[in-house]
């Protein structure tokens, strides 16, 4: 099996709801008769009454037939409703959360369980499967309680941010693996080989490029003796014909193995794209600043998540990356979004969105020169230009000079928690270090 059979055979287990499910039915059904055995084999039996049994499994039976039905409406809900406050790119966290799936899981295996249990009672009451569908009815009642409560805390836009930020640090970690040292980092092109490439790898389908196989084109380099360089970056959209690969050297490298080292998907995802957490996060402020809604407090919320992420950001290294082999030979090149980016993709649309809120103005002022203030100073340069922005639209925005001097204080809780007073000329003092 390929990399990207393997790739998309996981993908599809995580995003998926049914299948976990109909693995509980499988299950459900071999438990019971396996249980069932055993006891005429012991002579197991239960001191109820059969007529009793049955009113009572068929009621449980029933009532979690009512449990599933209830969560995959509520889920449906769930979903047009994160889809409408939110953005639709939270759709694909909700589909992923463990305790809808776990909870879906359990009540469809008790269901089961509990029909294949009543079948079975007949002049006696078997003990095992009456008594665990009993108690595994109970368990379920207690696991629906605590969904809804799940459920309701994950429908805020707190815990939808919270989701994605959780996610983001660890997408960062993995794609800059490496921490911000004293010395520059290159901003430069990709330093490729010289000369021409030897072959161009084109995409024979469309889609959103997902994720790749970074040890697999390292491997194929080292076997073939070539560097092999990826031209999209993560998240970039390619059409058919478009170039996918560069191959310099290993003129005999087959184009197959290539393709099977890429996925190509309908849309972003966060498994190997930092930006794409961003993009979410962004979308969730851009939605509450719109004036359909015209919730400024969520775009505060957002950019809590997005200053602390920044911050994260910024103290790893950027360059694109050069991946070596065991011999330090480099194998695979790939672009990766560099400092400005992030910024310009984390501020932009807020500050444009949100540049009529004092709020808004307030907080994003406070995590700009926070993020001066605390960041390498070779990170001050996009940042100090956003704070320059920033201030131009308050004196576009706030005519009144008393709430143009409300909008050029330094607020982390957008109003209401400690302000710093800056002169329109002041500059916050970067870090030196």
């Amino acid at each position: 099996m390929t990399w990207l059979q393997r790739y998309r055979v996981r993908h599809y287990l995580r995003n998926s709801l049914w299948v976990l499910p109909i693995v509980a039915v499988a299950a459900a059904v071999i438990l019971v008769r396996m249980l069932h055995r055993c006891e005429k084999e012991m002579g197991w039996e239960s001191s109820f009454q059969p007529e009793t049994m049955r009113a009572v499994l068929g009621t449980l039976a029933g009532a979690m037939f009512t449990f599933i039905v209830f969560l995959c409406s509520s889920l449906l809900l769930v979903v047009q409703l994160a889809s409408a406050q939110l953005t639709p790119r939270i759709i694909a966290v909700l589909f992923k959360d463990p305790v809808t799936k776990f909870s879906l899981t359990l009540f469809v295996f008790t269901f089961t369980f509990t029909i294949a249990a009543l079948l079975r009672v007949g002049a006696t009451v078997p003990l095992l499967t009456a008594e665990i569908a009993a108690w595994s009815s109970a368990v379920c009642l207690c696991v629906f309680l605590y969904l809804m409560d799940h459920i309701g805390k994950m429908l805020r836009p707190s815990g939808a941010l919270h989701s994605v930020a959780s996610r983001a640090h660890e997408v960062i970690e993995n794609v800059y693996p490496r921490r911000l040292k004293r010395t520059l980092e290159s901003t430069a092109n990709l330093a490729l080989p010289p000369g021409d490439s030897t072959s161009t790898i084109t995409s024979s389908i469309d889609g959103v490029v997902v994720a790749f196989d970074v040890q697999g084109l390292v491997a194929l380099g080292a076997l073939y003796d070539c560097v092999i360089e990826l031209v999209p970056q993560v998240g970039n959209y390619v059409a058919p014909g478009d170039p996918l690969f560069r191959v310099y050297g290993g003129a005999s490298l087959p184009a197959k193995a290539l393709s099977h080292s890429i996925a190509l998907g309908a849309e972003r995802t966060m498994e190997q794209d930092p930006m794409f957490a961003f993009r979410v996060i962004v979308d969730i402020a851009s939605k509450g600043l719109s004036p359909a809604i015209n919730d400024p407090t969520t775009a505060v919320l957002a950019l809590d998540r997005i200053h602390h992420l920044l911050r994260h950001v910024g103290l790893r290294r950027l360059d694109n990356e050069k991946v070596r082999d065991a011999s330090g030979r480099v194998r695979l090149l790939y672009p990766t979004p560099d400092w400005e980016d992030f910024v310009v993709l984390a501020v932009t649309e807020i500050r444009h969105f949100g540049g009529s809120s004092i709020q808004v103005a307030r907080r994003l002022r406070a995590m700009l020169q926070d993020l001066i203030k605390t960041l390498p100073e070779e990170r001050g340069a996009p940042l100090q230009q956003q704070l320059r922005m920033l201030k131009r639209a308050a004196e576009s925005f706030f005519r009144e000079p008393e709430d143009r001097a409300l909008a050029e204080v330094s607020d982390a809780q957008g109003v209401g928690g400690t302000q710093e007073m800056t002169t329109p000329d002041e500059k916050p003092v970067p870090d030196q270090r």
